[in-house]
């Protein structure tokens, strides 16, 4: 007599290729014939900052005791040109974000935190507005491809001027601002139609190559009297080379945006598939500058995906000067606040995802021109909030620079550091831990 055997009911399983969100999305697209657009740079998992450690002092190093040895976190910026460069207290500035993408309320709220802790905040593109400047103790006025609301005046008034060649999460791409976003205040400002979606370009009309960004660099020190800092704002994808270029035009300052950048709304397939990660571009962008002799004479800023100061102090380690937030800032002041969770469900999202700050609808009142939805943020609370937060950030930095050893946060280096992937040891040039191996570079 043959035994006979039952099947074993075998579970659904999903592809790891086509997902949740990739058969999602094929539908989406399908349905709509248009693809998506969104902010809050990329999502995919890639390298970051949490795959390195710090090596804390022990015997072989000394450590600094906290909150009574002093470790400083003041910079400057822009002391290879300018008549009068930027002195900051912290080394942790706020990225351009524009007004019409943000409320005036957003950003005045982002000029009044930065203001209490001794640093700086950017315009972004479509021009300078009075809530910001009135506020901002120290503001940066962008300069962009669109040219929207550019004027000698406003250069003039601003403490210093970043040239924008791209930005992390479209390196190549020009920004969007949908129509629900061009209110009368912001169409005058940028001489649009009211209403209308605007796309700004994605190079500048008047040079075709990098000796016309050195022409662009001494208009503004001419009309700006050699006074102001000018910086150069790149995505990060060459950062050897546009670093080297940037220095070679006559930067004072470069600005590295890494593709966890952008708070800025584009198309999602150039989010997540254009730009390298911000923690391989640090080491490019600074050995271009050491290859040059201006390390630390021209100043690194990098941004895209800082969190925390475990992040500030890392990015500092690998040689950069000085970070800027953005998602992180608006957070701070409350977007996507656990309390308006409701809210963002009612327009399809959820606190803590809301990533759809080109429609205009946020509850949080920052990335909105809806004058009823903007009233909802004071602006002194979240500046407030914004304060808090960067004090945050630069307590945990020197907490972690003091373990190092160190009197100020500039003297982190790659030595205080190791890798717990083979790639983030490739990438940051720092040996996988519990070796001296680093990928590329020999040793054992």
């Amino acid at each position: 007599m043959s035994a006979t055997f039952s099947p074993v009911p075998m579970p659904p399983r999903r592809s790891a290729t086509f997902d949740e969100y990739a058969i999602a999305e094929i539908q989406r697209a399908a349905a709509t014939g248009i693809y998506d657009i969104r902010g809050f740079g990329a999502k995919r998992k890639v390298p970051h900052f949490d795959d390195l450690v710090f090596l804390g002092a022990s015997v072989s190093r000394y450590p600094l005791e906290g909150y009574r040895e002093k470790c400083a976190t003041d910079i400057m910026l822009g002391t290879r040109f300018a008549k009068k460069p930027i002195h900051l207290k912290i080394p942790i500035t706020i990225a351009g974000m524009s007004f019409g993408s943000l409320s005036a309320q957003a950003k005045e709220a982002l000029g009044r935190g930065a203001s209490q802790m001794g640093t700086s905040t950017t315009t972004g593109d479509g021009g300078m507005t009075q809530e910001e400047r009135g506020h901002s103790n120290i503001l940066v006025y962008q300069l962009l491809p669109s040219r929207y609301g550019m004027n000698p005046d406003d250069l003039r008034k601003a403490d210093a001027i970043e040239v924008v060649v791209g930005q992390g999460a479209k390196p190549g791409g020009g920004g969007m601002l949908l129509g629900q976003k061009i209110s009368p205040r912001v169409a005058k400002m940028r001489t649009l139609p009211e209403g209308i979606d605007q796309r700004s370009a994605c190079r500048h009309p008047d040079w075709t190559g990098p000796d016309d960004l050195t022409i662009k660099i001494q208009e503004i020190r001419e009309i700006t009297d050699w006074e102001k800092p000018v910086y150069v704002k790149i995505g990060a994808t060459r950062p050897y080379y546009d670093v080297a270029l940037a220095v070679k035009s006559g930067a004072d300052v470069v600005v590295l945006d890494g593709m966890q950048g952008g708070t800025a709304a584009t198309q999602e397939v150039f989010i997540e598939h254009v730009g390298i990660p911000t923690l391989a571009a640090i080491r490019p962008a600074v050995q271009a500058l050491q290859d040059l002799d201006m390390h630390r004479k021209v100043q690194l800023i990098v941004s895209g995906g800082i969190r925390n100061g475990a992040d500030v102090a890392k990015a500092l380690a690998l040689g950069a000067d000085a970070v800027s937030i953005g998602t992180a800032a608006l957070i701070a002041l409350g977007d996507n606040d656990p309390k308006l969770d409701a809210e963002y469900r009612k327009i399809g999202a959820t606190a803590g995802t809301y990533d759809d700050w080109h429609e205009g609808r946020d509850p949080a009142g920052i990335t909105t021109q809806d004058p009823e939805l903007a009233k909802r943020l004071d602006p002194i609370r979240a500046g407030h909030k914004l304060a808090n937060y960067l004090a945050v950030l630069t307590m945990e930095t020197q907490i972690i620079a003091r373990a190092c050893g160190k009197s100020h946060v500039l003297n982190l280096e790659p030595e205080d550091l190791v890798a717990l992937t083979i790639e983030a040891a490739a990438m940051a040039r720092v040996p996988l831990a519990g070796t001296n191996w680093i990928p590329g570079q020999g040793g054992l």
